[in-house]
């Protein structure tokens, strides 16, 4: 049986939000598109794409944002385009960036722009390390919050401290914002709040909104006019992107509209871990609605423990594993979603008790 044919036969699952059936998905879809008398966008030109596109611009303040197939060209895009403009190919991308990490070398292989790692990979860096760098730099890239490190994020008076160095010395500062409904949430502020002193802004439309996929590149109307078309030299040019868009439009504002609700289950959750020794957060206090458990077990046997306990219990505890710097240590990702919002309180410590008997 695989992982997924397991979960799905779990009666509780704690990560992440509730997944319909393809059936499921796309029949709700044509109801929605029943109902708001949708058509179908060519090439990008159509009325939902482009309300949506709008939409979200005027959510994070920007002039323009654009629909791209997949953040990887969307970023990559934004950051050359900015390198472009300032003379300069150095960017600096802290060592966790989705760009290095999972996007096999697209920067260098395809000629977009070279980048710095800067910072621990344990924590946000800082300001200071960028400004330590001796080189012309093109960009810096924020991700906010930094998924890899248990959703962690700089401090408000740190954010605020980037955006008025980049301002002085006229370095594009980008944002990896596809979880930044859920780091607005996290700060107390609006997307806007958050977005604004950035040049440009990445979000997605499939993570926290529960799209098929796809992501939105928003900033000024030059910066973006000058995306599309690079958008359409790597080949992003899709015929219709109405299933993206009806699928993201479709939940965007329940979502964004639950952000504050996820965050504030989430700092229940850290009050709750603290009854189970064995169960360790990071980061040390919650930044967003999504957080890393590390456990005192091998990922092999974190496995083992996970699927026997869906299978005995019908409880899906958590997703993917990874290895830990401690040897027989482990850890996973717990994003707060409409699963663990939805659970009673008494359901979730249950699921935490057999979680901590387990790893003994």
């Amino acid at each position: 049986m695989t992982d997924a044919e397991l979960r799905q036969q779990c009666h509780t699952i704690l990560p992440g939000h509730r997944q319909l059936t393809p059936a499921q998905s796309f029949a709700a879809m044509a109801e929605w598109c029943e109902r708001n008398g949708v058509r179908a966008d060519v090439y990008g030109e159509g009325d939902l794409i482009q309300s949506l596109e709008r939409k979200v611009a005027q959510l994070l303040g920007f002039e323009a944002a654009v629909f791209c197939i997949t953040g990887t060209m969307a970023q990559v895009t934004a950051l050359r385009l900015a390198c472009m403009e300032r003379g300069s190919r150095l960017v600096a991308l802290h060592p966790t960036a989705h760009i290095l990490k999972h996007e096999r070398g697209n920067h260098q292989l395809l000629g977009h722009f070279d980048a710095l790692q800067t910072g621990s990979p344990h924590r946000p860096f800082t300001l200071d390390e960028i400004k330590a760098i001796p080189d012309k730099l093109g960009a810096v890239a924020i991700e906010l919050p930094a998924r890899e490190i248990g959703g962690q994020a700089p401090s408000w008076e740190e954010l605020d401290a980037f955006k008025a160095w980049a301002r002085q010395t006229g370095t594009h500062l980008h944002m990896d914002g596809a979880r930044l409904w859920e780091a607005a949430a996290g700060y107390g502020r609006s997307p806007q709040d958050v977005a604004t002193g950035f040049d440009s802004v990445y979000v997605s439309l499939y993570k926290g909104i529960g799209g098929m996929g796809g992501a939105l590149l928003a900033g000024s109307a030059e910066f973006v006019a000058r995306a599309q078309e690079w958008f359409r030299r790597q080949g992003g040019n899709v015929f219709t992107r109405t299933p993206y868009v009806v699928s993201a439009a479709m939940h965007l504002d329940e979502r964004l509209a639950a952000m504050p609700a996820y965050f504030a289950r989430t700092q229940w959750l850290y009050e709750a871990l603290r009854s189970y020794s064995r169960l360790a957060p990071n980061p040390a206090r919650p930044q967003a609605n999504m957080l890393h458990v590390h456990m005192p077990v091998a990922r092999e046997r974190a496995l083992e423990l996970r699927n026997r306990i869906a299978q005995q219990h019908g409880i899906w505890l958590f997703n993917h594993v990874m290895h830990a710097q401690l040897p027989d240590h482990c850890y996973t990702e717990w994003y707060v979603g409409d699963q663990t919002l939805g659970l009673p309180d008494e359901r979730v410590h249950a699921a935490l008790k057999l979680w901590e008997e387990a790893c003994q």
